[in-house]
């Protein structure tokens, strides 16, 4: 399968918040979460504003256009944390495919691209937060060098060095 991975637009910020939604993780047999959700503070600030300093974001697009999955990176601050906040100084990972996408190596496509980004950024470090149920985000992420730091809740909070 062939596809394009480039840089998050304007445009793409719609399709950046429907894997916002995919990116929540449900378990298999469980009920999945209204999209309501989405509006939750906790989980708007990963997508809310986009393009504002620091947010660093690629999107995998098939050759025809279709959008499969994105990638992101964001700062928060201590008193507006995410999920897998560590440090003010170190962004917090997003990524999300469609379905239909998932287990294509694009999940590592995408994740190559932001850790090159953030090198030309000079940003040393970045975390996320990963259900430990999610055995594939899991695997990726251990691949890319993400070691458990802290558990908050029924989330992992993982950190990689990218240089």
């Amino acid at each position: 399968m062939n596809y394009t991975i480039r840089q998050i637009m304007e445009q793409d910020v719609p399709f950046m918040w429907d894997m916002l939604y995919e990116s929540l993780f449900v378990p298999e047999g469980a009920k999945p979460f209204d999209r309501e959700i989405l509006q939750d503070p906790a989980i708007a600030k990963y997508a809310e504003g986009w393009g504002r300093t620091g947010d660093i974001g690629f999107i995998a697009v098939t050759d025809d256009g279709q959008p499969m999955g994105t990638i992101t990176a964001r700062f928060f601050t201590e008193d507006n944390q995410g999920f897998g906040f560590v440090a003010a100084d170190i962004p917090e990972l997003g990524m999300a495919l469609s379905p239909v996408y998932r287990g294509l190596r694009i999940g590592t496509a995408l994740m190559e691209a932001l850790f090159e980004g953030l090198r030309q950024k000079g940003i040393a470090k970045i975390s996320l937060s990963v259900d430990p149920g999610n055995e594939a985000a899991v695997k990726l992420y251990r691949r890319f060098g993400f070691e458990e730091v802290g558990v908050v809740d029924t989330s992992i909070t993982m950190v990689a060095d990218v240089r």
